[in-house]
């Protein structure tokens, strides 16, 4: 069974970037089909963008793991913001000693630290990505 992940985001190919660096997956390259449909007029091209030499759908964004083992993460457009806390959040399994260097090194990637706890046994660090969709350092 194949399972994927599904954000609704106001910049899917910025937070598909930022998650391929806390999880260290790999954008999915569909340059090949973006560039075809766009030859083919079946998709303008303006629904295509380029980074780093590989074309994108504009809306859409997915990445996977590279061992094809996690999950595939699919960021989608939509036209509203994040209003409330996430009734669903990632969990990152992260070394008790190189919690801290995560965070800052998340930090500057964009994400917020929200608070810490350790009552429940490990440190856990509560985090939100760029757009604001929580997450955890465990």
């Amino acid at each position: 069974m194949k399972v994927q992940v599904a954000f609704d985001s106001a910049d899917p190919n910025t937070l598909a970037d930022f998650w391929v660096e806390v999880l260290g997956y790999e954008v999915e390259d569909n340059t090949a089909f973006v560039d075809q449909l766009v030859a083919d007029g079946r998709m303008p091209a303006s629904d295509r963008i380029v980074i780093d030499g590989h074309s994108r759908f504009r809306e859409v964004a997915a990445i996977v793991d590279p061992t094809g083992e996690g999950p595939r993460f699919f960021f989608q457009l939509v036209p509203e913001g994040k209003t409330a806390k996430n009734r669903v959040h990632v969990d990152v399994s992260t070394p008790e000693e190189k919690k801290r260097a995560e965070v800052e090194r998340l930090t500057a990637l964009g994400a917020r630290l929200l608070w810490v706890t350790s009552d429940r046994g490990p440190t856990t660090y509560t985090m939100q990505d760029p757009e604001g969709n929580e997450f955890c350092l465990h």
